[in-house]
């Protein structure tokens, strides 16, 4: 079993960042680190983190971007739970913290199980939030995903661990859907895919910004000659 005493691993008292999914939370205190858990106080005593749940932890590593943790809940108990950790940690360059797309077409794949089409509301090169109807899913479950960006198409192992219903809401109200955050590990290949494709779409967006704001300037300037 993998221990959370290793060196790298921040010590009693530190801070750290605790992905659980719909958010980040930001002031999350280390209390005390055990040969295979950690426990941590959260800064909302109603995280409603399940025994169970899949979560990432984030702490500084100096020049060379962050480390990153994934673990598992052990325990709750108010706002302290106690996780143990999933492999060992990991080095994140910063330059591959992009986050963006949204309506990309999403195929769900798990044994025994029909495959399901979602859409995608925003994709990372380590996880993906998607939203899907008529399906079943519970945190922890494992499946393969399958997106088409671009011209490109991206497959990977990933698990689910953040699964909630909600309604529908734009543009009318409608039927409850599934909302899925999965985490999953990228080989290179893939990775600098999905930081393409999101990088030129962020482009795009700016792009596209910055021609809206100089036609209203010129509306503008062309009121104000009147």
């Amino acid at each position: 079993m993998n221990t959370m005493t290793s060196s790298l691993f921040p010590a009693d008292g530190s801070r750290v960042e605790l992905d659980i999914g719909a958010e980040t939370l930001t002031e999350v205190r280390v209390v005390r680190v055990a040969e295979t858990t950690v426990t941590l106080s959260l800064p909302l005593a109603d995280a409603q983190l399940a025994v169970g749940a899949v979560v990432v932890l984030r702490w500084p590593a100096g020049p060379r971007g962050r480390y990153t943790q994934q673990a598992t809940v052990r325990g709750t108990e108010e706002n302290r739970i106690d996780v143990t950790p999933l492999g060992d940690p990991k080095i994140e360059q910063l330059r591959n913290f992009v986050r963006g797309g949204g309506g990309e077409s999403i195929l769900l794949v798990r044994a025994d199980d029909p495959q399901r089409v979602g859409r995608v509301h925003d994709l990372s090169e380590r996880s993906v939030r998607a939203y899907f109807s008529d399906v079943d899913l519970r945190p922890g479950e494992e499946m393969l995903l399958r997106l088409q960006l671009g011209d490109d198409v991206v497959q990977f192992p990933a698990t689910a661990y953040r699964v909630a219903q909600i309604r529908q809401q734009v543009p009318v109200r409608g039927p409850l859907v599934t909302e899925m955050v999965a985490i999953f590990e990228q080989d290179e290949r893939q990775a600098k895919i999905i930081r393409r494709y999101v990088m030129r779409l962020q482009s795009q967006a700016r792009r596209e910004a910055a021609a809206a704001t100089a036609l209203a300037e010129e509306a503008l300037a062309a009121a104000a000659a009147r």
